[in-house]
């Protein structure tokens, strides 16, 4: 009996002591619980958070620059590196033994970097090392386009479980030209900053609306999961807006051609051509070459379009157009005194390089007289030569024009004291010397006489297309207006004599298809702090067709060695060459000379000035099934007239145009006869004749 409670006290001792454990256990829970989910709640929460996730930036899609069609001439294309995780939890590596030549094969077929036997023995190589040492990041091949990773996939052992085949490709984002280096500093480049490491613009409209291109960056969380890793947005990247720009790809591929095709000829340093639409001022097309420093012929180069130069006489016709508009001159039929030289103020006489005894105030512009345009303006503002400045100012002139090129300079044109220097510095100023002024500022001002008065503002950028797409309208200097219309027809006839008027210096730009306007500029280049007479800048200024403008041009040409005799024959033929093309092709309001080509052109052509192989890249993503080559700026070709008998209209122009020749056309169908006869050995500029029939 004794023995019997000793037991059951034995037992109830035990079970007592289980519960009083649980008690306590639970008690402990409790607090730790409530410690877990209340006091610290935070801190574990954000622990929690740190374990099971990793946080990293999502980098969004930078948006493209297209041309004024929707042609791509910025965009990002998706480049893959394939690689190989032999430690993968499943490798199968008895399957990649049994495979390896089938496999090799077909590597060799289709990335033929390396032979089938090179490829077999790289593909082996890491399993030469124990299973633990193996690499987990074997790099099989690089640049891959999207349609080269498909096919990697279906080769021969490839196309198993990625478990199985440790299989996998890392994505990366390159931005790509398709047009290579056509209006390549306009458009811009990107590169990586030191701070954040991300792809920013550094030069170009990827530069000025890099904030626009860019997007906003998102944040993604690496979460662990049992089997696999997942990521789980939390803040999703916004891509970036596509840029619209003015530029026309054929009128780019014109202007391109002509400015190679003179600067190689006169053998000059550099050059620089602004096309531009009178109405709009949308910016058609912008070149800038230079000489090659590593080999012949000339390469996109620096922007020069929006930097200040002395702009030597193109810039008379600002000057002329104030005297016009302010009723400094009222009768044209005034004779001028010139003489020799006009000692002003008792500075350095100022001279003419066409010598008479007088000039009448009409023909100022057209034969470009220096101490005329000095006469007019100082007659106004002797007294307050800063005056001028301030009338210059007041247009509008002066203004920023924000087009989005990088680099962009307002002009310099200075505000003279009222003394005896001031004065002598404005009369310098009104015919372009002691001033800076950008090719595009002086284009603005032509292109506000062609647009009647209108001063519009250039532009490259017309829409953007995003999130919210907005449609950017022309936009104006000033207040709207450069003159009125009856000073813009005064001076439209003054330009037009330029070319077409009996002593005009510009007569060399006479031609039987397109009536020309504009203003010549020669300025002397500065070096070691004086005038070199031996270099110098030679522009032409103007718009055509002169009786109903539609574009306006301007072209700088800097330093020419050969073949010259001034603003005329060098920037003055360019443009002139830009306009007989663009009447060609019926892009003035006309006619074209062109038959229509065949079905095969019709739909979205890519084009570029490479090869096949950005074709490649960019068919699919923007299905563009056909494609033309444009030959980029290169050296002269002394092979001869090329023979384009036999071909249609279309093809016989392109391959004349393209060996920098002017082209006439009479009769319809295939060429018959071309005049001069097929490899006659003349310069690019002069003009074939074809003759076509049926």
């Amino acid at each position: 009996m004794a023995m019997k409670n000793d037991n059951r006290s034995n037992i109830l001792f035990r079970y007592g002591f289980v519960v009083l454990c649980i008690l306590v256990l639970s008690g402990f829970i409790s607090v730790k619980l409530c410690e877990t989910t209340v006091v610290y709640a935070d801190k574990w929460n954000h622990k929690a958070d740190s374990l099971m996730s990793l946080s990293q930036d999502i980098i969004p899609h930078r948006g493209n620059i297209l041309a004024s069609d929707g042609s791509v001439l910025a965009t990002n294309l998706s480049y893959y590196t394939a690689r190989i995780d032999y430690r993968a939890e499943k490798f199968n590596t008895s399957k990649l033994l049994e495979t390896i030549d089938e496999l090799a094969e077909a590597m060799a077929a289709n990335f033929p970097e390396k032979t089938a036997a090179q490829w077999k023995t790289y593909l082996l190589k890491p399993l030469e090392k124990e299973h633990n040492k193996r690499p987990r990041a074997y790099r099989i091949i690089t640049n891959l386009s999207h349609s080269d990773m498909e096919l990697m996939k279906t080769l021969p052992y490839f196309k198993g479980n990625r478990n199985r085949t440790g299989l996998y490709f890392e994505k990366n984002m390159r931005r790509f030209n398709p047009y290579g280096n056509m209006a390549r500093r306009s458009i811009g480049g990107v590169g990586q900053t030191a701070e954040s490491k991300e792809i920013h613009g550094i030069s170009g409209l990827e530069k000025a609306l890099d904030s626009l291109l860019y997007g906003r960056t998102g944040t993604t969380a690496k979460v662990n999961l049992t089997k696999d890793i997942a990521d789980l947005a939390k803040i999703p990247a916004i891509p970036g807006c596509d840029i619209v720009t003015t530029i026309d790809i054929n009128m780019q591929d014109i202007v391109e051609s002509e400015l190679n095709n003179v600067l190689d000829t006169c053998g000059a340093d550099w050059g620089v051509a602004v096309l531009m639409d009178v109405k709009t001022g949308d910016i058609k097309a912008i070149s800038n070459l230079e000489l090659n420093p590593h080999g012949p012929g000339y390469i996109e180069a620096r922007n020069r379009a929006v930097m200040g130069y002395e702009p030597g006489s193109v810039i008379k016709t600002l000057s002329m157009m104030i005297a016009v508009e302010d009723g400094i001159l009222t009768d044209f039929d005034q004779m001028l005194p010139t003489g020799s030289g006009w000692a002003y103020a008792g500075g350095r006489p100022i001279t003419d390089s066409h010598r008479s005894t007088a000039i009448r105030a009409g023909d100022v512009i057209e034969q470009s007289s220096n101490i005329g345009m000095a006469r007019i303006i100082t007659s106004k503002y002797d007294s307050h030569p800063g005056g001028f400045y301030a009338r210059i100012k007041q247009l509008g002139f002066l203004e920023p024009l924000n087009t989005g090129i990088a680099g962009e300079v307002i002009p310099r044109i200075d505000s003279v004291p009222s003394d005896r220097g001031g004065r002598i510095a404005l009369s310098r100023q009104c015919y372009g010397y002691a001033t800076e002024i950008p090719p595009l500022y002086t284009l603005a001002l032509y292109n506000a006489i062609a647009n009647d008065g209108v001063f519009v503002r250039p532009r490259l950028v017309k829409e953007l297309r995003g999130s919210v797409d907005s449609v950017l309208p022309p936009s104006y200097l000033g207040n709207g207006r450069a003159c009125s219309p009856k000073t813009a027809e005064i001076m439209r006839g003054m330009l037009t004599n330029v070319v077409w008027g009996e002593h005009g210096t510009g007569r060399f730009l006479r031609n039987k298809v397109v009536r020309i306007a504009g203003k010549t500029g020669t300025c002397y280049m500065i070096e070691n702090g004086q005038y070199n007479t031996a270099k110098k800048r030679l522009a032409f200024c103007g718009f055509f067709p002169a009786e109903a403008p539609r574009y306006s041009c301007v072209v700088l040409t800097c330093h020419p060695t050969r073949n010259f005799f001034g603003a005329a024959t060098t920037s003055g033929q360019v443009m002139r060459n830009i306009a007989m093309k663009l009447y060609a092709r019926g892009l003035l309001g006309n006619s074209s000379d062109y038959e229509s080509a065949s079905p095969s052109d019709i739909g979205p052509t890519f084009y570029a000035t490479t090869g096949a192989d950005p074709y490649k890249k960019v068919r699919s993503p923007f299905a563009m099934p056909n494609r033309k080559t444009i030959k980029g700026p290169s050296a002269r070709s002394g092979s001869g007239l090329p023979d384009v008998r036999g071909l249609s209209a279309r093809d016989a122009v392109e391959v004349l145009e393209t060996a920098g020749y002017d082209v006439t056309l009479s009769g319809t169908g295939f060429v018959h006869t071309q005049t001069p006869a097929p490899r006659t050995l003349i310069d690019p500029g002069h003009t074939v004749h074809l003759t076509l029939t049926r």
